[in-house]
């Protein structure tokens, strides 16, 4: 018996041996704090699991899309990106993983970046006939303009959003305007929330520009409308996203895709943290709960990561193993 004590003992401590090695083997790591809610909670989340769940220590700095990449790719710094929206570097993102500097890990947004014209669920339940933008504007007095309301209203990004230049050229490709609808400038992000707020405070018919995942689609149930055509990319390139362009064709917003990226180094010596980084994923739909929280709440990023992390544990908990799960949990 003393014996079988004895073995087992051992054992336990050759695993608790291995848990500190394996803590140690992490060491320091830097996350980008992207400068955007969504990417800003995933960063927290990523340094509270690493850091309570894998005995990392993490520091998290600021970045941004082009900057992060950069910085990554050329000094290997940041160790993790994650939230990085690849369409924006993609061949420059596909040679660094081929040479071996960088490491394309889950795709974060398990649904991708959703961009395209939206429209109230409660309008969309009363008119089942609208599927596309094209059966919106055949029915103008549905989605009245704040100015004129005897006309329909598309609203637009503010300006200086390169969403503004895609809306309006499809605006033009659409014939909207023959079709009884002007183009609406709310001038600013929140002039743009705030007309989707009011539209749902009053019930009122909504049509426009958004994009997911956020808050106002977190708090409020939009149905993204089909052009009727794919995404044509060398159409989008050389004329629906050009100011201006004379001849736009209809045309459908791409799915960005949006993955973690970590550094090789990082996968070296925290390989013991490299299966999250290769599992963790979200759906917008979560994403969006989450940011309106934040947002009905004044929180902050790590705040919304405490949320989602006690909020959501039948989600985040397949991320990693029983043992790890229950040292976050217990530090929440």
């Amino acid at each position: 018996m003393k014996k079988l004590l004895a073995s087992t003992a051992l054992v336990a401590g050759l695993y608790a041996m291995a848990g500190s090695a394996q803590a140690a083997d992490c060491g320091d790591v830097s996350i980008a704090e992207m400068n955007w809610a969504s990417a800003g909670v995933a960063a927290h989340v990523d340094k509270i699991i690493l850091e309570k769940g894998y005995g990392c220590s993490v520091t998290l700095v600021t970045g941004d899309t082009m900057p992060t990449f950069t910085s990554m790719n050329e000094k290997g710094q940041p160790d993790v990106a994650p939230e990085l929206w690849v369409n924006a570097v993609r061949t420059a993102l596909d040679q660094a993983i081929s040479e071996g500097r960088l490491i394309q890990a889950a795709p974060l947004l398990s649904d991708g970046g959703v961009e395209g014209w939206w429209i109230p669920k409660f309008l969309a339940d009363a008119h089942p006939e609208i599927k596309t933008v094209q059966d919106a504007l055949k029915q103008p007095k549905l989605f009245p303009a704040p100015e004129d309301p005897s006309k329909g209203a598309v609203t637009n990004c503010p300006s200086g959003w390169n969403c503004q230049v895609s809306t309006a050229n499809l605006y033009r490709a659409l014939g909207a305007e023959k079709a009884g609808f002007d183009l609406v400038d709310t001038g600013s992000a929140a002039g743009l929330d705030g007309s989707i707020a009011n539209a749902f405070e009053n019930k009122k018919g909504w049509l426009g520009y958004y994009w997911a995942p956020t808050a106002i689609l977190g708090k409020y149930d939009m149905v993204r409308l089909s052009f009727g055509v794919p995404h044509e990319k060398a159409e989008w390139d050389k004329c629906t996203a050009i100011p201006d362009c004379p001849t736009p064709k209809v045309n459908s917003y791409p799915i960005s895709d949006v993955f973690t990226v970590v550094t090789k180094n990082f996968a070296e010596k925290a390989g013991v943290a490299m299966t999250y980084v290769k599992t963790r994923q979200w759906d917008n739909q979560t994403v969006g709960k989450v940011l309106a929280w934040m947002d009905g709440n004044q929180g902050t990023n790590e705040d919304g990561a405490r949320h989602f992390l006690k909020t959501y544990p039948d989600m985040w908990t397949k991320w990693v193993a029983p043992d790890v799960a229950e040292k976050v949990k217990a530090a929440l």
